[in-house]
């Protein structure tokens, strides 16, 4: 179908150019602009659909939609959420708190549960795996620091030698020409 557009204030179809930043459109290039069929803001028999969020709650109930209280299936499954939800502190187990939801039972069975994996939950494992990430990194920092001091000092070196080097080729070619000099 057509997507209605606010401000467009007909009941049938029109066909807009549309840019970045307007609703009913996502350029895929920067500075695109493009014709799309839109349907006006008037509501209309000729609707088939329309979603709707209920805002506010009137004085009545409406039968079949806020008459009876439906509960949630899940509970949550962060661990901060549980925490939350059952105001623990960080020393209480999160674990004993997971709300469970019980599965259809089965005839000459026993009644099962499943629960959610919690997420987000420190443990000694994972404050392990911390640790050793720490310290790969402390000691990958420590490596490049010695590389970098060994460099530089290799390089001070042939800076030094290319200097002496240097100053040798100079006294030779000078002392070349005072020999001439003097020959002459």
């Amino acid at each position: 179908g057509f997507p209605m557009k606010q401000g467009v204030l007909t009941q049938g179809r029109v066909r807009l150019l549309l840019k970045k930043g307007h609703s009913c459109y996502r350029p895929r290039r920067s500075g695109e602009r493009k014709r799309k069929s839109v349907r006006g803001c008037i509501v209309d028999g000729n609707l088939s659909v329309l979603s709707l969020a209920i805002v506010k709650k009137g004085e009545t109930e409406i039968p079949g939609l806020t008459d009876n209280v439906i509960p949630r299936r899940l509970g949550p499954k962060r661990a901060s959420k549980i925490r939350k939800l059952f105001n623990l502190s960080k020393d209480d187990n999160v674990c004993q708190y997971v709300i469970k939801r019980p599965l259809p039972l089965k005839e000459g069975k026993k009644q099962k549960y499943k629960a959610p994996k919690i997420q987000r939950l420190v443990t000694p494992a994972m404050l392990q795996r911390k640790r050793h990430r720490m310290a790969l990194k402390r000691r990958q920092a420590e490596k490049n620091r010695q590389a970098t001091a060994e460099y530089a000092k290799i390089l001070a070196q042939r800076q030094k030698e290319a200097k002496e080097a240097k100053e040798l080729r100079r006294k030779r070619s000078a002392s070349l020409r005072e020999s001439r000099n003097s020959t002459t």
